[in-house]
Parts: C-alpha cells; sequence; structure tokens
C-alpha cells in the first residue's frame, strides 16, 4: 500500500457503511490505501468542514461522499476543496434514491461534484482510481487489468450461454 490515503471516503451516517464496503475491496485488490469516516453536513458541520479542508495536506487526491436523503454532504465538501469529488447517492426509504441522486447531480455552477448511480459505490470508486491513473502509470496497468477481467468474465458468461442454446436446438 502506499504511505498515506489517496481516497478520502467521507459517509453522512454508519448506516451508509454497507453500501461502502464492497468498493473497499476493490480498493485493496488495487492496494491503493485510503480512509474512511462519518460526519455529517448537517450534524458535524465543523468535523465536516476539518476533514475537508485538511485532506489534500494529509495526501488525499480524490474524496468520495457518501449521502442520503438531502444529501447535500458532496456538495459541501466540494464547497470546501478543490480536489475531485465523486458524490455517491445512498438509497432512501422514501423516495429510493431518487431524492439523493437529484440532490447530488444538481450542483450550482462552479461547484462540481461528479455523480455515480444510487448504491454504486464500485463506480465511485473506479473513477476515483481513474482519476488517480492519470497521473500514475502502476494504477494505470492496474486499471487495464481489471478491465480484461471484467471482459473475460463477460466472454465466459456468453461462452456458458452459447453452450445452453446449443443444447436446446
Amino acid at each position: 500500500m502506499t504511505e498515506s490515503p489517496m481516497i478520502g471516503i467521507i459517509m453522512g451516517s454508519d448506516s451508509d457503511f454497507p453500501v461502502i464496503e464492497p468498493a473497499l475491496n476493490i480498493l485493496d485488490e488495487f492496494c491503493v490505501k485510503y480512509e474512511v469516516i462519518v460526519s455529517s453536513a448537517h450534524r458535524t458541520p465543523e468535523r465536516t468542514e476539518k476533514y475537508t479542508r485538511s485532506a489534500a495536506d494529509r495526501g488525499i487526491k480524490v474524496i468520495i461522499a457518501a449521502a442520503g436523503g438531502a444529501a447535500h454532504l458532496p456538495g459541501v465538501v466540494a464547497a470546501m476543496t478543490n480536489l475531485p469529488v465523486i458524490g455517491l447517492p445512498i438509497r432512501s426509504k422514501s423516495f429510493n434514491g431518487l431524492d439523493s441522486l437529484l440532490s447530488i447531480v444538481e450542483m450550482p455552477k462552479g461547484v462540481p461534484v461528479a455523480t455515480v448511480g444510487v448504491d454504486n459505490s464500485s463506480n465511485a470508486i473506479l473513477l476515483a482510481l481513474r482519476i488517480l491513473a492519470t497521473n500514475n502509470k502502476d494504477l494505470y496497468e492496474k486499471m487495464t487489468t481489471y478491465r480484461s477481467k471484467m471482459e473475460d468474465a463477460v466472454i465466459t458468461r456468453d461462452n456458458h450461454i452459447q453452450e445452453q442454446i446449443k443444447k436446446r436446438k
């Protein structure tokens, strides 16, 4: 693993952790160090600000902010840093995540937040890794290998389906 964390993951609630956890496996596979904290834009604004403003000094290159409901956390984080921020909408009970998605994707001009699909922490991590890979040859090569494995898996599944189709004829 690298010396200091390169990716910071901030969750508005500990209930978001089950969504985040599978993506941590990808980071472990890529041997990228990360940090994960719980901090709320509304309930712990000073903690959120301290974390965000100090992230670059700690070596963080990309922040993933996961939030549900009103989902203000990614926008608040983006307003306080020049680092890339990826918003991860968390599925809510009331609107099935649509409220979270729309809250994150509709940022005001000048406060960009990249946004992935609801509960799609894997894409958030992969986007963060792609951002890092633009300036890191090792990560770029690992991303190439990862994509090849995905391609191989699809071809393997197609071969299985083709065998099933042949049996039907």
